[in-house]
């Protein structure tokens, strides 16, 4: 058994996931190692969706009846764990939405159809990077083919990092919005904020964060961060599905228009016109997500319970350990950063000329679980001259013995296809 240091108890931890205990291909145990695709959940989060269907469901903010009131306070309460867990100034930043794909898509297209000084047209640029994921990445493509705004970002490094050798003229007195990940899902890079933001704000640019791979794994600040826009989603973090979250600043969302109208997000309507409702709920038409939040903040709850700090330092060791183990198997190469630090808990890697759908269909067979394809990153498989890349991801959960697992598994595809 391998001891190493800043560990979670893992062994009580992984008695609060019920999934963790299953076995595949006629005995296997499974190794879950595709938590930035989505994250296992635990009991508690189960038991949480469970009660409010069997208890409280009912539709939000409408009613009068207890079953109403009492859901409305539960979906109400959920807004404020979101927003102390990411201390946000107001609870009223917090706006639900169904993934973090639609956060980004609802600032793109909120950008769009805004007054000055926000609007994006044929005179402003959009700064993005090599790296994104598709959901950062197709939303400015979109906005940008609508309105003739001009469309840039920054290259990456040879070993997996922004180039901000150019950040002056990349982001200029013409660029209104810089939207960047944090944490890449597939090159594991953890991105300097600090310079991009700084470099924006002297510019007067807006700041939007894709948080996806960050809310999950460490403490998020979203007021340290001084972004305008940071959006996460609820399933990567223990989570469930159909939730996802976009923190704007008060002044921003008071001032932007809406981009879904419907139910819930009006003030008053008439035949001729309409008012819109305060921010969060201007950007919350129709029925929301309710037991999906009610899920979010139990799941927070049970992070919070273990602590951000921790999960981190948990997660940091097992990366250091995955890197070294990895770098020792002959003819794999580490795509991204091959040290621990400045980078998160993913880890894509090419083992030879193996494709990564058959490395990640033998593992399978191994009980093995991790993710092969171009991770919705494609732009960075291009960059580094590969058609895929197999993707190992670890969480709270994850273990040393899962890391041997895997190298023993890469060690049994080599001889498979040896």
């Amino acid at each position: 058994m391998t001891l190493l240091p800043g560990l979670l108890d893992t062994e009580a931890i992984r008695k609060d996931f019920p999934i963790l205990d299953r076995q595949v291909h006629d005995g296997k145990k499974l190794v879950y190692l595709d938590n930035a695709a989505t994250s296992q959940k635990p009991r508690q989060v189960l038991d949480a969706l469970s009660e409010y269907y069997e208890r409280y469901n009912a539709n939000v903010h409408r009613g009068v009846h207890v079953l109403a009131e009492e859901a409305t306070a539960l979906y109400e309460g959920a807004r404020d764990k979101v927003a102390e867990f990411i201390n946000a100034p107001s609870r009223n930043e917090v706006i639900f939405t169904k993934n973090a794909s639609e956060s980004l898509n609802l600032v793109a297209n909120m950008l769009g159809w805004a007054d000055e000084p926000y609007r994006v047209d044929s005179d402003t640029e959009i700064v993005i990077t090599e790296m994104e994921h598709h959901s950062n990445i197709v939303p400015w493509q979109l906005l940008a083919q609508r309105t003739g705004a001009k469309l840039k970002w920054f290259g990456l490094t040879d070993d997996g990092r922004l180039d901000l050798s150019n950040i002056d003229e990349v982001i200029n007195e013409k660029t209104k919005i810089v939207s960047f990940v944090l944490v890449s899902n597939i090159l594991g890079t953890q991105n300097p904020v600090e310079a991009i933001v700084r470099r924006a704000q002297e510019v007067g640019a807006l700041v939007c964060i894709d948080a996806s791979q960050a809310a999950p794994h460490m403490p998020l600040d979203v007021q340290a961060l001084q972004a305008d826009f940071v959006a996460f989603t609820g399933h990567k973090m223990c989570g469930p599905t159909g939730i996802g979250v976009l923190w704007g600043r008060q002044e921003l969302l008071e001032d932007l228009p809406p981009f879904l109208g419907g139910g819930e997000m009006i003030e008053t309507v008439s035949m001729h016109s309409s008012t819109y409702a305060p921010a969060p709920h201007k950007f919350e038409a129709g029925t929301p997500p309710v037991a999906q939040a009610v899920g979010l903040g139990a799941a927070i709850d049970y992070l919070n319970s273990i602590g951000m700090d921790k999960i981190l330092a948990h997660e940091h060791a097992l990366t250091e350990y995955a890197v070294k183990r990895l770098l020792e198997v002959p003819d794999l190469r580490i795509i991204g950063p091959t040290t621990a630090e400045e980078r998160g808990a993913a880890i894509s890697f090419t083992l030879g000329d193996i494709h990564p759908h058959d490395v990640g269909q033998v593992l399978d067979e191994q009980g093995i679980a991790v993710r092969v394809g171009h991770h919705c990153a494609r732009p960075v498989c291009l960059r580094y001259g590969i058609p895929a890349t197999t993707r190992a991801s670890f969480y709270l959960y994850s273990t040393p013995a899962e890391i041997d697992a895997l190298v023993d598994g890469l060690e049994h595809v080599r001889n498979f296809f040896g």
